[in-house]
Formats: C-alpha cells, structure tokens, sequence
C-alpha cells in the first residue's frame, strides 16, 4: 500500500524527493474543513476558533524543527499545542495533505505514526503504540481514513485506504482498504465501496455501522423460531400452539419480533 505523507508518497520504506511547502499544507489543511464540518462558515472563524487546525498548524511548525534536528524546540512547540488545545501531537509523526481533526479534545497521535491525505479524526482518538523499543511502533492510516470518536488503534499495524472506525472501537490488527471495523477487539464488519459520499467525495457517515452483537441475537432468535415451529410450539409460553400463547406482559417482545 502506497500512503502519501507530506506531500511524499511512501511505499516500502521509499519516498519521493518532492515535498509540499509548510504554507500548501497549512492551506490545504484550513480548506478541507469546508468538505468535512458544515458547522465552518468563514477562513476566519475557522482560523480562531477551531483547536484542531490550531493543533496542525503548531504540528506542522514543529515537525519542520524536528526534521532539523532541533528536537528540543520541536518538543517544546508540540507541548504547547498540547496545553492550548488539548491535542497531543509528536513532533516525528507523518502527517499527509488535508488533515482534519474534528473538535479534537484528547487526540493524540504518537512518534512513528503514519497519517496519510485526507484522514479524519474525532475527538478521543488514539494512535498508540505498543512496545517499549525504538522503531516502527505506532499504526499507519491510508488515505481517506474515518476514525471515530474515542477510538483506539494501537501498534505498528495499517489501515488501508478508505477505512473507517466505529466510534470507541479497539484496532489491534491491519485492517483492508474499505473496510468498516466495530467493537473491542475491532472486526470487520462490512468491506464494500461507501455509498454517501459528501460533494467533496468523502464518507463521513462513520455512525452508519451494522451492530455484530445485535446481527448474532438476530440469528439466535430466527433459530429459536425455526425449532419451535418443528416441534409444533408457539410463543414464549411452554406448549403453546397459537399466537393467543404469548405472553401479554413480555418487555422482550419488540425485539424478538424485529
């Protein structure tokens, strides 16, 4: 999988020597919050009042100092940005073109994480990593990426292009492009090509995902039906035969008839 960071396209360790200035990103990064928050009305309102362009913008700063290696003052800068915005971002992460962070209190992005263009993140995200050793040791995200609110991905793991995450989800394992994950541990749950795409071609519907819980109950219910219709029972009290059996009083009874 090939992901664009910084303007670079990164695939097996590789890089392209062209890179976007600090001031194209920081454009594009201001102009995506257009496409993914309908709440921003004006460059100025969105300049002032939104932490997460705020907390890119002092990334951007402080990922140029670290590439310099002026790792103190690169530090220093994305401490700041954590005290003013709630937001932590290390200085060594790789973050690609139009990076949005939606109200964003309790992001934190770690050293070796991998952003590529296009990603989307809520409020409570974690990219986490899981080791104590030096290295590749946080999560790489492919372009187009939806990561809900309070979700965790932990570890040296890659989400392909176009994934998204259930909000509060636990993401352990790489997951395919395209690809919806929910629950804790997260699992796929439908792998298919978004249908509501915004006018800007972006999917942020991420609260639109089937239920694995509520899909198992379903089968466990519509088999409970199959064996009281073969041995001739009816409803949920002992022996009945007719609809009349049911119990009048039952609280269950609108989710067993769903």
């Amino acid at each position: 999988m090939s992901v664009n960071v910084e303007g670079q396209a990164l695939s097996a360790g590789r890089a392209e020597p062209v890179r976007d200035s600090v001031w194209s990103l920081l454009r594009q990064d201001i102009g995506c919050v257009f496409e993914r928050d309908p709440a921003a009305r004006t460059r100025l309102e969105v300049l002032t009042t939104y932490p997460g362009v705020h907390a890119i913008v002092l990334y951007r700063c402080a990922h140029r100092l670290w590439q310099r290696q002026w790792c103190f003052s690169a530090r220093l800068l994305s401490y700041i940005a954590r005290i003013w915005t709630g937001i932590d971002i290390h200085p060594g992460a790789r973050i690609g073109c139009r990076f949005f962070i939606d109200h964003g209190s309790g992001v934190v992005i770690g050293e070796t994480a991998e952003v590529g263009d296009d990603v989307t993140l809520y409020h409570g995200v974690t990219l986490g990593g899981t080791s104590w050793r030096k290295g590749k040791r946080h999560p790489t995200l492919g372009n187009g990426v939806v990561v809900g609110a309070g979700a965790k991905i932990l570890g040296p793991i890659t989400l392909g292009h176009h994934v998204k995450v259930g909000a509060n989800s636990v993401v352990i394992r790489d997951v395919p492009e395209r690809s919806t994950v929910v629950g804790i541990p997260a699992r796929v749950v439908r792998a298919s090509k978004p249908a509501n795409l915004n006018p800007f071609g972006i999917d942020l519907d991420h609260h639109l995902i089937p239920d694995p819980v509520a899909g198992a109950i379903n089968c466990l219910l519509e088999r409970i039906r199959q064996l009281e219709q073969a041995t001739g029972q009816h409803g949920c009290l002992q022996g009945g035969t007719q609809p009349e059996d049911e119990c009048d009083d039952c609280e269950a009874r609108d989710v067993c008839e769903t």
